[in-house]
């Protein structure tokens, strides 16, 4: 592998990796935020599981580049517009993180629900401080493999213009060069692996009681 092409482009594969790595976590974040309401809503009220969580799953058959092509026709946006990435990987993240929050709370055990509303814990109250600290193991693992899929998906933006890592490779295609799909390819997988390595320590930072059963 030529490193010199590596060297001598360093800032422009630091820019787009800095790109990259927020076109994941932005849209990551909007996601999870927008499935625990969701989620809980069809743990809690089971006749909306299905409705919910099968509706929502239907968004991830749907193909990434038709879905940035369309976007712009109806957010009003430019086809270059990264919004569009953005609002794609947020339905992506959506699909995938409904279900395992919903079946992440559906695994709390019934006796510490029902300890929290003895104690006068109001619904909002439970599913803070009870629910969801005790779901936080099951929607991380389900959140590590949407971060993953996230900064895959995201590199087929460049193939309607949109710049981040994905640019690689098609600047290697176009010109025919294999050192620049070598290099998107390795720091997406460096990425890939620093993220699910962060995830999986602010899990131990979240579930505290874990570490200490496991002395």
């Amino acid at each position: 592998m030529n490193f010199d092409w590596v060297v001598s482009n360093a800032n422009q594969i630091w820019s787009l990796t800095l790109t990259h790595i927020w076109l994941t976590l932005l849209p990551t974040a909007i996601g999870l935020l927008i499935a625990v309401p969701l989620g809980y809503v069809a743990h809690q009220w089971r006749r909306s599981y299905l409705p919910i969580v099968g509706g929502t799953s239907l968004f991830f058959t749907l193909p990434s580049l038709a879905l940035f092509i369309l976007l712009p026709q109806f957010l009003g946006t430019r086809i270059l517009d990264p919004i569009n990435v953005v609002v794609a990987l947020v339905i992506y993240s959506v699909a995938l993180l409904t279900r395992v929050v919903a079946d992440g709370l559906g695994a709390v055990p019934t006796e510490s629900v029902q300890a929290a509303e003895g104690m006068g814990f109001k619904r909002t109250e439970t599913l803070f401080k009870v629910q969801l600290p005790i779901a936080v193991p099951a929607i991380l693992s389900g959140l590590r493999v949407v971060v993953v899929t996230n900064i895959s998906i995201t590199t087929m933006a460049a193939i309607i213009g949109v710049e981040q890592l994905g640019t690689l490779f098609t600047l290697g295609f176009t010109r025919n060069l294999l050192v620049p799909i070598i290099t998107g390819l390795v720091i997406c997988l460096l990425l890939a692996l620093v993220l699910d390595r962060l995830l999986v320590l602010l899990g131990r930072i979240l579930t505290p009681w874990a570490r200490k059963g496991a002395l």
